[in-house]
């Protein structure tokens, strides 16, 4: 069943006919969507060591009828054959849920989005003018097969980089180096490994979250890279057991949304483009994109207009009005449309609606179609490859040549491709040959550690040895940024007595007064104290949970330079003249006599678990991308049970320190008695151990607070946040029928008590908030000014089909060599005067309904980032924040808003508009010493106080009734509040 009502107008459950798969020309080089073999798991570019692709199981072939002779003699060969069919296809309803076989094996009707046409041109806003003015002239010097170069990636592992294009050599372009990840650069040496993006999510620090973003940009131009594959904002965090919200900041859509675009403009801040990503509903490892699960298709993420808007939409909005370079599409479809050919997503959401600049990339092999995803926005396909991995055909590259001359794709959407590109090259100002060297890529390999290799590794054509890995040392003092938002984004979560902080003498006095021993005993329990066995990148791309936890895995994960353990942070911490250490590394239980003697003894344990998840091309354990539960993995649950139970006889203080890529339940313990302290960590990246000691003995004041809601049981997030693990038909259908209620919004519609809420953090130091007041900035007003036209014009293109010279292969002295796989923009020929001829021949792409009659333009475009008016300032709230304790600290005080009563007349009569109790709204940072106090101030924007109306189609602010502001420094710690 739909969560949309394909009816109703304005949702994107309309029907559309866009095309699974298309065919961009006459040849038979294209493949259909229904007919392909199955690849290898998506990523196995993660590897960073060379290795051969897993080769694709071959389609079975219909053969001729057997004779009656030979019939006779395989019956009983038959007769098993069917009897396993007849069992796997049994297996499959059952895995299935016990689906019909017409639901298990039939698709549903593909194309579920409204179509939106033509693709807007890039160059509408005043920020990029000067940008795309430069652009539109260069490409207007490219021929054909330069413009396919510059938009279609050269294959897999065919440059240095995860993802590589040609140059457009004849006006001096150079090919763009694209490198993974959010939280560093994959693939390389001599790196920062940053926290991940949860914990920066976690420090709920604007400036740290900009000085992050600046230092991996620095390193990035110093390793030769154009852009970085990030930062993430999608998934947001709808289940949190999702493998790769690690990689976000949080499940909350405005705290996601700052913290990317704090992120964005601290990258491009060093000229180096951003590409924030996934763009979009891609909230599941399960399933995400087709064979790597076995089935043919990927998920849908069914989700209705208003919730699409409000929730995973907005961040993104955010990115675009940072002017971010890039955007990456995802693997999913949503409402059965692949996310990178849906017209609605790219063209009429994306780059009308929030207008925007840059250009679209495709994660890697998201692109699904040909033709079909050049007309719905897609600008750049990645890695180049179409349908199967490394196999060295594209969906695009001669293809696109071939689209172009046979007139399927307009020039002008194959000159606003290129120019969108070229275009963000500007904006970053990488034409500064300086800072930007023409004739040099990468001086790292991302396919090998060694010295000398080829520079594409992935085509078994003979190539030339040369210098693929300079070693170049990027770090300069970034370990410095990477500790701070390690230490910062560390939440306190219980902290009685208090135990914490601790002393270089372990505590503040005798846990037995009676105890006259020289020094004081401390137990450090759990493998995630440890070190990695092999070392910290012992696993590729982290993919395993051995030792303590520094990311997740997967292509957000890096090379580890070094990882400093709690354990050896602890080691140096504690004065050895005053406390006795006692090191139980392991989580194996139980313990052994002997050591049950030591545990006996001890004044104060520490205890250190930890859940691990990640990308879904890689499995460890139960663990495939998606945790399977919230519970601490490798035993931990059990660990701190008998910790508890034995420290000191059960009478000494425990303290438990937890490193997790979300959520984890902690019902079997929290409550104990001996539970005196819990120190949620998240991800802390290379400098761990350092910035947790900084916390845990008090040289930083804990200041972290929850990105998300930390439940009693995953069955308290509701039915949304589940994810689904067993597929429920041949295209799997998630629809996201919870609407806006996701996290926090879920417990506080329920009425739900989580354990720990969102927003939620404890400091050393207490904190008061009080006098709030609101000041009505502009008038209300139901909507935004209409949109304007245009203040710039975007550039115009030539409607005249180039000449097939363009794209011939060149001969003569500008012969190229050719590399088997490597993605070539050219054409024999023969092949050129075919596409010509099925021009003059008439015939004509079957292009998908709606294509011809030009979408209208949302009225909550216009600009980057939308009408301007949606940032325009309303209402600005004040409130007075004090350190009333004893210690310096930094109190990070939260803004909610909650919507009046709006009447809504329907079909079902009248009724309510439908709002959360509470959304996040503003946020701030502030350093306090003790008994100072200083206002704060947060301002709202007409897009904070509106909703998204599906019948307007437009952001709605509400006349009637009072908004609500309440401040505090949680999502249920509300003390303060102001009406407006």
């Amino acid at each position: 069943m739909a969560a949309h009502d394909p009816s109703k107008q304005g949702l994107l459950g309309s029907t559309s006919t866009e095309h699974h798969v298309d065919y961009s020309s006459d040849s038979d080089d294209n493949v259909n969507i229904n007919t392909t073999p199955k690849r290898p798991a998506h990523r196995q570019k993660q590897q960073r060591t060379r290795r051969t692709q897993p080769t694709n199981p071959t389609l079975p072939t219909f053969q001729p009828l057997p004779t009656r002779k030979s019939w006779l003699a395989r019956r009983s060969r038959y007769c098993l054959i069917f009897a396993a069919f007849g069992l796997i296809l049994f297996v499959i309803l059952l895995v299935g849920g016990g689906l019909g076989y017409k639901a298990a094996l039939q698709e549903p009707p593909y194309g579920l989005s409204p179509p939106w046409y033509p693709s807007p041109k890039g160059g509408i806003a005043g920020t990029w003018y000067e940008s795309y003015q430069k652009a539109a002239k260069l490409v207007s010097k490219m021929t054909l097969a330069e413009k396919v170069n510059i938009t279609t990636g050269v294959g897999w592992q065919m440059g240095l980089a995860v993802g590589t294009t040609a140059p457009a050599v004849l006006v001096g372009f150079p090919a763009l180096q694209l490198q993974d990840g959010p939280l560093g650069i994959r693939n390389a040496d001599n790196i920062t490994a940053f926290p991940a993006g949860i914990t920066v999510g976690a420090t709920w620090n604007r400036q740290l979250m900009y000085a992050r973003g600046k230092a991996h940009a620095i390193e990035a131009r110093a390793k030769g890279v154009n852009a970085i594959l990030g930062p993430c904002v999608g998934p947001l965090g709808r289940m949190p057991a999702g493998g790769r919200n690690w990689e976000g900041f949080g499940s909350d859509p405005y705290l996601q949304g700052v913290a990317g675009a704090e992120t964005i403009k601290g990258i491009q801040s060093e000229g180096v483009m951003a590409t924030v990503k996934h763009f979009i509903a891609n909230e599941q490892e399960h399933f995400r994109q087709p064979w790597e699960w076995g089935l043919p298709n990927a998920i849908s993420s069914n989700v209705d207009d208003r919730t699409l808007h409000e929730l995973y939409a907005w961040p993104f909005g955010d990115a675009v009005k940072a002017g971010v370079a890039s955007v990456m599409c995802s693997y999913n479809m949503v409402n059965n449309s692949y996310a990178c050919g849906n017209s609605k997503l790219l063209n009429g959401i994306l780059k009308d609606e929030l207008g925007f600049q840059g250009f679209v990339m495709s994660d890697w092999l998201a692109q699904r179609a040909g033709v079909s995803t050049a007309l719905a926005g897609l600008d750049m396909t990645m890695p180049g490859d179409g349908l199967r991995w490394a196999n060295g055909k594209s969906l695009w590259g001669k293809e696109l040549s071939k689209a172009v001359l046979n007139g399927s794709v307009p020039v002008e959407r194959m000159d606003d491709m290129a120019t969108r590109v070229v275009a963000a090259w500007y904006q970053m100002g990488q034409d500064n040959e300086e800072k930007w060297p023409r004739d040099k890529g990468p001086n790292f390999s991302s396919w090998t550690n060694e010295q000398m290799g080829v520079v594409s590794p992935g085509s078994p054509t003979e190539q030339e040895t040369v210098v693929v890995n300079q070693f170049v040392d990027v770090q300069a003092n970034h370990s410095v940024i990477a500790r701070q938002v390690a230490a910062e984004g560390t939440v306190l979560l219980k902290n009685e007595g208090p135990v914490l902080p601790l002393s270089r003498a372990g505590l503040r006095k005798r846990q037995d007064a009676n105890d006259t021993s020289d020094r004081v005993k401390i137990g450090i329990f759990g493998e995630d104290a440890g070190p990695i066995p092999g070392g910290p990148n012992s696993c590729p791309d982290r993919g395993c949970n051995q030792g303590t936890l520094g990311s997740g895995w997967g292509s957000g994960a890096v090379e580890f330079p070094y990882l400093v353990t709690p354990v050896e942070a602890l080691r140096k911490q504690f004065d050895s003249s005053e406390v006795e250490l006692h090191e139980h590394l392991s989580n194996q239980l139980p313990f052994s006599l002997s050591e049950k003697a030591v545990i006996d003894d001890l004044d104060l344990c520490l205890v250190f678990v930890n859940a691990d998840a990640g990308e879904g091309f890689k499995a460890w354990e139960n663990v495939r991308g998606d945790r399977p539960d919230l519970f601490l993995q490798k035993n931990g649950d059990a660990l701190i049970q008998e910790v508890a139970a034995r420290c000191g006889g059960g009478f000494s203080d425990v303290v438990v320190v937890i490193h997790a890529v979300g959520p984890v339940v902690m019902e079997r313990w929290i409550d104990l008695p001996q539970i005196k302290a819990v120190v949620f960590a998240n991800l802390p990246g290379e400098e761990s151990g350092n910035a947790l000691v900084d916390v845990l003995f008090g040289h930083v004041n804990p200041s972290g607070h929850l990105p998300f809601t930390i439940g009693k049981s995953l069955e308290d997030y509701g039915p949304g946040g589940q994810v689904l693990y067993l597929p429920n038909g041949v295209v799997p259908q998630q629809n996201f029928s919870e609407g806006l209620y996701v996290d926090y919004r879920w417990f506080d519609k329920k009425g739900i008590t989580p354990r720990f809420e969102f927003g939620y953090g404890l400091s050393y130091t207490p904190f008061e908030l009080g006098n709030a007041t609101v000041k009505t900035m502009r008038p209300k007003s139901a909507l935004p000014f209409p949109r304007l036209d245009d203040l710039v014009e975007p550039p115009t293109y030539s409607t005249d089909i180039p000449p097939v010279e363009e794209v011939l292969w060149p001969k003569g002295d500008k012969e190229v060599r050719k590399l088997d796989k490597y993605i070539y923009p050219y054409l024999s020929a023969e092949e050129a005067h075919n596409a010509v001829a099925s021009r003059n021949g008439g015939k004509k792409y079957p292009y998908p309904d709606g294509y011809d009659t030009p979408a209208p333009l949302s009225q909550a475009g216009g600009d980057e980032g939308g009408n301007p008016e949606l940032w325009a300032v309303y209402a600005k709230v004040t409130v007075d924040v004090r350190n009333t304790g004893k210690a310096a600290g930094a109190v990070v005080p939260q803004l909610y808003l909650s919507y009046p009563d709006v009447p809504k007349e329907s079909a079902n009569g009248p009724g309510q508009v439908d709002f959360p109790v509470k959304v996040l709204r503003g946020f701030d940072k502030v350093y306090l010493e003790a008994g100072k106090s200083a206002k704060v101030e947060f301002n709202l924007t007409r897009r904070d106080l509106s909703y998204w109306d599906v019948e307007v189609q437009n952001w709605v602010m509400i006349m009637e009734g009072e908004y609500t502001f309440h401040v505090g420094q949680s999502s249920r710690d509300l003390p303060v509040s102001v009406t407006w």
